[in-house]
């Protein structure tokens, strides 16, 4: 049924849990993965009275930010492939993770979004929201939640 399946990974240990299930799944159903991660992008400085001045470049920042997401994404691979799971990893520099998991997703021809929920309920998912719901709103390839 599923064929090609996109895991957007943050490195926590949440969505470290949800990396190691999808390398389950995937090997169960005899699927291809492709782990995601999507970077942030430099934040712009706000001046003013009381403002802190950051000394990192926006060059020092990319490249950490770059390290940082081939580190997760590495340890992921190095997983999949520990397991017979095919796998190929993808990063992309984003404000919008949501939108940066459901192009990789498109890009990538993949069939199955598989990716993590804190399982927020209420006031605290009004308020706080999370890129499982924004992808699970604007996304028309089918998502996976674990929880």
């Amino acid at each position: 049924m599923f064929k090609h399946v996109l895991v957007p990974t943050d490195g926590s240990p949440l969505s470290d849990t949800a990396v190691t299930r999808s390398i389950a799944f995937a090997k169960e159903i005899d699927a291809q993965l492709t782990f995601f991660y999507s970077q942030p992008d430099f934040p712009m400085p706000i001046y003013g009275e009381g403002a802190l001045i950051d000394p990192t470049t926006p060059e020092q920042f990319a490249q950490s930010a770059e390290q940082e997401a081939q580190r997760i994404l590495n340890r992921a691979k190095a997983e999949a492939e520990a397991a017979g799971v095919s796998a190929d990893t993808d990063t992309q520099v984003s404000e919008t993770p949501y939108e940066a998991i459901i192009a990789a997703a498109d890009s990538h021809g993949c069939d199955l979004i598989f990716m993590a929920s804190h399982g927020r309920r209420g006031i605290a998912s009004l308020l706080l929201g999370s890129e499982t719901q924004r992808v699970l709103t604007h996304s028309k390839t089918p998502v996976l939640v674990y929880r």
